[in-house]
């Protein structure tokens, strides 16, 4: 009972850690990496569909993305997609080979962009408090109902803050190595 919570929790925390990965990866650093497009989508026949799909985005250089479209015909809605998204990006188009220049970030913008990752993982933190309050709950309803003892049940609650620490710490790495990132020239 209390091994399903607690795996139960470390699960959800898990994905809770998964999910900020997801969210940093959207906010742009001044080096080009193929996930900033992740989100962009694109009209493939009328469909909205993940710029990954209908395109190869690779890494050219340090400040450059090539994206090459699978289809000749696709290489005017890729470019228009790019410029359409939040990312404030400038496709030039050489043939059938988009190449996107990342613009360097201004002091102010990456200042902006720090308080928008930390955001992100606060938000992170309280998904992960919130999941242990759930576990909380749960182990307290299993020993109120007599399913286990009450110095099972403190054990449990010890173990779910043990992985609760664990995963607040991983968020911590997580925002500290973007700030770096970010900061970086």
């Amino acid at each position: 009972m209390i091994e399903d919570i607690k795996q139960d929790a470390a699960e959800r925390m898990g994905k809770s850690v998964e999910a900020l990965k997801h969210e940093l990866a959207k906010v742009r650093s001044g080096r080009a990496h193929p996930s900033l497009l992740d989100h962009i989508m694109v009209s493939y026949y009328g469909n909205p569909t993940p710029i990954k799909q209908v395109a190869n985005v690779a890494v050219e250089d340090a400040r450059t993305l090539t994206i090459t479209p699978w289809e000749q015909s696709m290489v005017a809605p890729v470019e228009k997609a790019i410029l359409n998204s939040d990312l404030g990006l400038n496709p030039n188009t050489a043939g059938s080979v988009i190449r996107v220049p990342m613009p360097p970030l201004t002091e102010e913008r990456r200042r902006d962009l720090i308080k928008v990752v930390r955001h992100e993982a606060e938000q992170a933190r309280v998904a992960i408090r919130n999941i242990r309050r759930d576990a909380n709950h749960e182990l307290k309803e299993a020993a109120k109902e007599k399913l286990v003892s009450e110095d099972d049940e403190r054990r449990g609650e010890e173990a779910v803050q043990r992985l609760t620490d664990t995963y607040i710490k991983r968020v911590d790495q997580l925002l500290e190595e973007k700030e770096k990132d970010l900061l970086a020239i």
